[in-house]
């Protein structure tokens, strides 16, 4: 069939966060129809598909792919079931949106890019922070040669009490693939990546702790925090990592993100860049979107700031757009995870060094 002729059919996977924001994304297109929803949770799944009118109703996500005439997948789970629902529904011929990380691994996320070109089918990982009005307005003044050549960055991702699920999926090793690098740290890298112009990665320098997770402190959950008794698994993951990358043909890029640690309180994220011909600085402040932009500049050999005033910018919204305009323009060609993994390499080589204790080479 033609996506051009009829409404885009979607099937969404999951109800927490992710799942519901995309359901919603995609509800409120007019070449959109919802016709599957799945998850576990059965009064959520039943609410969601009244409030939305989805008529396919599944708990297993197996079921939904299977629902007739299915033209795309959302992926809103848990890490671990990224690789394995976007396979299955890449196999079945149908195009893929995936929450991020792309997947736990490298080899997981290599399989997912594979089936991709393999079925000649889209496969786009929502990266939502790169969508938020000031990194647009930053890389339009970057693209326009307002800061010159970037040599050094500083992105971070830092909370003083967030550590997700504590007890649950977040803090398992195996389900998640990892702590607040593979969680948070994902978006800033491509955050960093996207305004840098995508510069390859030569080597990476990376330490990851665990000091307060494991003690049950850190958890975002209010007010019966868990402690370490009542966790429903072990903390087996990173609560904080810092990573040093060096970039290819010169230049640098610092990591630093964390669930929980003694700092200001809040949940901040950011990044600075440093060019030859200025600088920018992004602080967000626990998601605000305005009054967050600074530039610097010299303005007749003065030292000069400007704060641009910029929109919130779409986020989610902006990525599931993008997604249906591209499977409706039937341009499928390279629309198949290659950016999405190459962060996940990145993020993997972070864990390698740390787990080493030097620095791996990623790009000689």
């Amino acid at each position: 069939m033609s996506v051009n002729d009829q409404k885009l059919r979607v099937g969404v996977v999951g109800l927490g966060f992710a799942g519901r924001t995309a359901l919603e994304a995609f509800s409120e297109l007019p070449d959109v129809e919802v016709i599957a929803l799945a998850g576990l949770e059965k009064d959520t799944l039943t609410s969601l598909g009244e409030k939305h009118g989805v008529p396919h109703l599944y708990e297993k996500w197996e079921d939904l792919l299977e629902t007739p005439g299915l033209d795309a997948v959302s992926i809103g789970t848990p890490t671990q079931l990224h690789a394995p629902i976007a396979l299955a529904a890449l196999g079945k011929g149908l195009h893929v949106l995936s929450e991020k990380p792309l997947a736990r691994t490298v080899a997981e996320g290599t399989a997912m890019v594979e089936a991709s070109k393999q079925a000649g089918r889209v496969l786009k990982v929502v990266f939502n922070h790169r969508e938020r009005g000031d990194v647009a307005a930053l890389k339009h003044q970057i693209d326009e040669g307002q800061l010159g050549r970037i040599y050094y960055a500083k992105a971070h991702w830092m909370r003083r009490n967030g550590i997700p699920g504590m007890g649950g999926w977040f803090t398992n090793r195996e389900l998640s693939g990892g702590g607040p690098l593979i969680d948070l740290g994902v978006h800033i890298l491509d955050m960093a990546l996207h305004l840098m112009g995508e510069p390859e990665i030569s080597t990476v320098s990376a330490d990851t702790f665990a000091e307060l997770g494991p003690r049950g402190k850190g958890s975002a959950s209010t007010p019966d925090r868990p402690t370490v008794d009542t966790l429903g698994s072990k903390f087996e993951v990173e609560d904080l990592a810092t990573a040093y990358l060096r970039l290819k043909g010169g230049g640098a890029l610092q990591l630093e993100t964390s669930w929980a640690t003694f700092r200001a309180p809040g949940d901040n994220f950011g990044i600075e860049l440093f060019g030859t011909e200025g600088g920018a600085k992004i602080e967000v402040q626990n998601y605000t979107t305005t009054d967050t932009l600074r530039i610097f500049t010299d303005v007749a050999g003065v030292p000069a700031e400007v704060k641009p005033a910029t929109g919130a910018g779409l986020g989610h919204r902006a990525v599931v757009r993008e997604f249906v305009r591209i499977v409706r323009s039937g341009e499928w060609e390279g629309q198949n995870g290659s950016e999405a993994l190459l962060r996940t390499e990145i993020i993997d080589a972070c864990y390698a060094s740390a787990k080493a204790g030097r620095e791996v080479v990623l790009h000689a």
